[in-house]
This record gives C-alpha cells, sequence and structure tokens, in this order.
C-alpha cells in the first residue's frame, strides 16, 4: 500500500483528531445510533484534550457521513480546527476508534482501507479497447484506444478473393492488438498501477497479452466474463476482478515475506537486505533505506514508545537521541505512527502481514519480530553483536 494520499497530514504538526467512524444502516434507528457514536468520538476527543474547533470539525463532518456513500465507514484526520483528510474505508471497522495524539493514527487503515492494488482494467473488442482505473478513491476513467474499423470480420467462404479478404481481417486484427498493447502500457506506467486485468473474448485478450511489454504481462490477469460492449458489466465479472486483485496481494504479501526470511539480520552475519524491531528500523527510515515496511497489526513493538521531532526522519529510540538530531523538544508517540509517518514521506511500500495461524500453518516465527520489519532498498553489513 502506498501511502502517498496521505501527505497532506504531513505537512503540519499536530497535534491530531483520529476517528474511525462507522455510519450504521440508513434507517431510523441507524441514524439515531450514529447520531450517539458521533457524541461518544467527540467526547472522547474532549476527554483527551482538543481544542473545541477541531471537535466541532470532526462533529460537522461525521454528521454528513451517509451510509448509502460509504457504507464501510469513513476515517477523520483534523488538527487546528480543520479536517485535514477524510479516507472512505473498504471495511468497516469493529470498533469506533477515537483519540488525541501528537500523530494521526495511521496503522487502523491499513487493515480497514484494504491493501487491494490498484487495478488497470482493460475492457477490449476487435476495435479497441476502454481503459477504467480501481483503486480507493473508486473506479475511473483511464483513457481509451480506436484501432481500424474494417474489415474486422471473417467469412466461411473459400473463395480466393475471400481468403484475400480473411487475410486482411487478420492483418487488421494483429494492427488493433498493436495499437491496444502499446496503450495499454503506457496507461499501466501513467496510472501507478499494480496490476491489469484484460476483459474480452479470449482471442482478442491472448492477442493483447503476448503483446505487452514483459513487466506488464507479469501482472495481467483474464477474466472470460464481460466485454466492451455497453450492458455487459455483470456481478461474475465484479467477482473475478476481485478475485484477481486478492490473488495478487496475496502473492505480494507471500513474496516479500519469502525476501524477508531470506535476508534478515542473524543468519550467519551476512549482509541483509531485511530487518526487524524498533531500534533497526528508526535507524533505516532516519537513512531513508525502507523499501517496504511490513506490519502485523497485533505485534507488541507497534506501541513501543518512540521520540520524534517535527520533521518525519527525526525519530528516535531514546528521548536523548532525539534531541541529537537536532529536536530540542522531542514528543512520545507510538512506534506505528512514527515509522509509518517515515515510510510515507520517503515513498515507501507498505504490507499488512497476517499472522502464520491466520491461514492455519506456521507459528509466527518466520513474522517480524514485535509486528514491525523491513526490506530494504540496499543491503548492509550488520553490527556485531
Amino acid at each position: 500500500m502506498q501511502l502517498s494520499f496521505l501527505t497532506p497530514l504531513f505537512d503540519r504538526s499536530g497535534p491530531w483528531a483520529t476517528v474511525y467512524f462507522d455510519p450504521a444502516q440508513n434507517d431510523e434507528s441507524g441514524a439515531k445510533r450514529r447520531e450517539l457514536s458521533v457524541r461518544e468520538a467527540c467526547r472522547t476527543l474532549e476527554d483527551e484534550g482538543a481544542d473545541s474547533a477541531t471537535v466541532q470539525a470532526v462533529r460537522d463532518t461525521l454528521m454528513d457521513i451517509a451510509p448509502a456513500e460509504d457504507p464501510s465507514g469513513r476515517v477523520v484526520f483534523a488538527a487546528d480546527g480543520e479536517v485535514v483528510l477524510s479516507h472512505r474505508l473498504s471495511r468497516p471497522p469493529q470498533r469506533q476508534i477515537a483519540c488525541w495524539a501528537p500523530l494521526p493514527r495511521l496503522t487502523p487503515l491499513l487493515e480497514l482501507a484494504g491493501q487491494d492494488p490498484v487495478c488497470l482494467v482493460a475492457y477490449i473488442d476487435r476495435t479497441g479497447a476502454d481503459f477504467e482505473l480501481r483503486g480507493a478513491a473508486g473506479p475511473k476513467d483511464a483513457g481509451q484506444v480506436e484501432g481500424r474499423k474494417h474489415p474486422v470480420r471473417r467469412t466461411a467462404s473459400a473463395d480466393w478473393s475471400e481468403r484475400h479478404f480473411q487475410l486482411k481481417v487478420e492483418n487488421t486484427w494483429e494492427h488493433n492488438a498493436v495499437e491496444i498493447a502499446e496503450a495499454l502500457g503506457a496507461a499501466y506506467e501513467e496510472s501507478g498501477a499494480d496490476l491489469v486485468v484484460l476483459v474480452g473474448d479470449a482471442r482478442e485478450r491472448s492477442a493483447v497479452r503476448e503483446r505487452l511489454p514483459e513487466a506488464v504481462r507479469h501482472v495481467t490477469a483474464e477474466t472470460e466474463h464481460g466485454g466492451r460492449a455497453p450492458g455487459s458489466a455483470s456481478a461474475a465479472l465484479e467477482e473475478a476482478i476481485e478475485q484477481a486483485s486478492r490473488q495478487h496481494a496475496r502473492r505480494r504479501i507471500d513474496a516479500a515475506l519469502d525476501r524477508f526470511r531470506a535476508g534478515r539480520v542473524g543468519i550467519a552475519d551476512k549482509p541483509t537486505d531485511a530487518i526487524e524491531g524498533v531500534p533497526a528500523l528508526v535507524e533505516a527510515v532516519r537513512e531513508h533505506r525502507v523499501e517496504t515496511l511490513l506490519i502485523r497489526p497485533d505485534g507488541a513493538d507497534l506501541a513501543r514508545e518512540t521520540w520524534v521531532g517535527a520533521d518525519p526522519d527525526q525519530v528516535a529510540v531514546r528521548r536523548t537521541d532525539a534531541q541529537t538530531l537536532g529536536e530540542s523538544e522531542p514528543i512520545a508517540v507510538r512506534a506505528d505512527d512514527a515509522l509509518l509517518r517515515a515510510a510515507a514521506v520517503t515513498a515507501a511500500d507498505v504490507l499488512v502481514v497476517p499472522p502464520s495461524d491466520e491461514d492455519g500453518d506456521g507459528d509466527g516465527t518466520d513474522l517480524p519480530t514485535g509486528g514491525l520489519g523491513a526490506l530494504l532498498r540496499w543491503t548492509y553489513e550488520p553490527a556485531p553483536a
């Protein structure tokens, strides 16, 4: 999960109000429960010291959340009397979270917003394709490409002229497949998508896929459901896209854990590109070495105390260490909040790692100790024990 959409949270200092809010059902009883939930969240913020202007801004935003538009709820981040960011959740929180803290409370967002990859869907036919980008903000148009219109249909005749016509049809198909593949490759690069899904007839999908750049072909899935024609959308198509997204996300996690196990510190004192534990991670984020931050939400180290300054890379395990980094008045915060802030501003990826027993196997020893680990942008020699 890329955290670039959280950038507005790091352009100003806190403290911050964070509320993960479930709007309940869109009926009379749901409206009453929603009002009570808003009151409870605002009371919690007031009890923890939030200023009245910020509490009022949160209250207004929560009351405007509509179950029909946001059935799973939203997370709201506010500071200095205004809501800085409101983000849609993919799953409703099991319990309402409201807190007032020096940094935004981010870890619950990783689970509730999901790790679904940004998906570029290509609806293909013989004459062109329409592209749709699906991400956290919902689907949006990502362009289209139109190839040659004629000829595109073959005949069953064995006459020489008809065979000549069929050859032209084949040439048109091939030309259009090349154009679609080139446009799709460009859209993939421009959009920052993680996954490509091809929708259309088998022959058309195959013709486009084999002409895609290797890097794009490696992250491309296909589905036989749906097509480019109006009205071809279906529940089966939506499920196929969801399944492709889930499989892609699972492969990413498995690949990250394989790399983590192979490169973690302590294996024969070899150079490593994987680390775990708060002290090692604090050092790595200060030096912008974290490529992917791994978080297990039930890990004990997530709530461990760290010290931060105004700059995201001013992170330390001890208060005195933070002062040596140039921060005269460091603030104590949760380790996960400090590391996520640093990861976001250095364009690091973040992966939520499920416990091993969630899949029914393993004892958790292959996961980051304490729930926090990282894959690094380059290897380094581990310090002597």
